[in-house]
């Protein structure tokens, strides 16, 4: 486990190892790194009722077709998005700074810290009532957005909206081994959640802002939902190929280190009681 600062007003990390080769390198919790965006300012009296968070690592040619996606499944809906650029070394500012407009937000962190920690910052900087991620890959598909918004208001603030991807568009290899992890990881959590690697997920921003925070946390997600005395409504998604650039994880040194975060998590989850408030 890595040492490093951790995030302001988060609980001590339970686990600081990466998921892949690339994220074995990151450097702390980047709040101190997370740079305001030189783009157009929002204005206070535009809030957005929905953020759609993005984090993103060497990215560029995803930018602006995901982008353009995004924009056409929330046409109608208060929103803005939140891209979170995790300290890339290709063309992805470039690319995110020509799509700069009032609702598309910008933040970088100037070192790669992970997805979880773009993910972190992303809700910081969001303003929206309810949070939807995304993965920046454009794996994941927009226009299941709204059907799990609208789940998500007909639920409570505690409830986590996940996205389900029922015919997964990857290779084989990647298929069996989630398929393996989140059985090992439903029965170890208990989170009753079929598909927790999912990018797609909608939430209440003030919950997840009360979660712990660590290395990996995206991935245990419906735990700690569950933690927090909220349920977890998992709902069938769209997956797709990947059409542009490569993949920032591994599968074998992903594999390995998700068990260490797995003890870590079921560590977090049994130190834990959910207080019954009565006065």
């Amino acid at each position: 486990m890595r040492k490093g600062r951790r995030l302001a007003g988060a609980r001590k990390p339970v686990i600081g190892a990466a998921m892949d080769s690339e994220d074995s390198r990151q450097a702390a919790w980047p709040v101190e790194h997370a740079t305001a965006s030189p783009w157009p300012a929002r204005s206070a009296n535009e809030l957005p009722e929905l953020s759609v968070v993005v984090p993103v690592r060497n990215e560029a040619p995803n930018i602006a077709p995901l982008v353009a996606e995004i924009r056409a499944a929330l046409a109608g809906l208060a929103f803005e998005i939140v891209y979170v650029d995790d300290g890339s070394s290709d063309g992805t500012a470039e690319a995110l700074r020509a799509e700069a407009e009032a609702r598309v937000v910008v933040r970088r962190h100037a070192v790669s810290c992970g997805q979880s920690a773009a993910i972190v910052t992303g809700v910081r900087a969001a303003r929206g009532t309810w949070i939807a991620t995304l993965d920046g890959d454009g794996q994941n598909d927009p226009a299941d957005i709204p059907a799990l918004l609208a789940r998500a208001r007909a639920e409570t603030a505690l409830t986590l909206v996940a996205g389900h991807r029922t015919k997964r568009r990857d290779r084989w290899v990647k298929r069996v081994t989630s398929r393996i992890a989140n059985v090992v990881r439903s029965r170890m959590l208990g989170d009753a959640t079929p598909d927790t690697g999912c990018g797609l997920k909608v939430f209440a921003r003030e919950t997840f802002l009360r979660l712990p925070a660590f290395d990996h946390m995206h991935r245990f997600l419906p735990a700690l939902f569950i933690r927090e005395g909220g349920r977890v409504v998992s709902v069938p998604v769209n997956h797709r190929p990947r059409l542009r650039g490569s993949s920032n994880y591994g599968t074998i040194d992903r594999a390995l280190v998700g068990v260490v975060d797995l003890f870590g998590v079921a560590w977090l989850l049994r130190r834990w009681k959910q207080p019954t408030v009565v006065d």
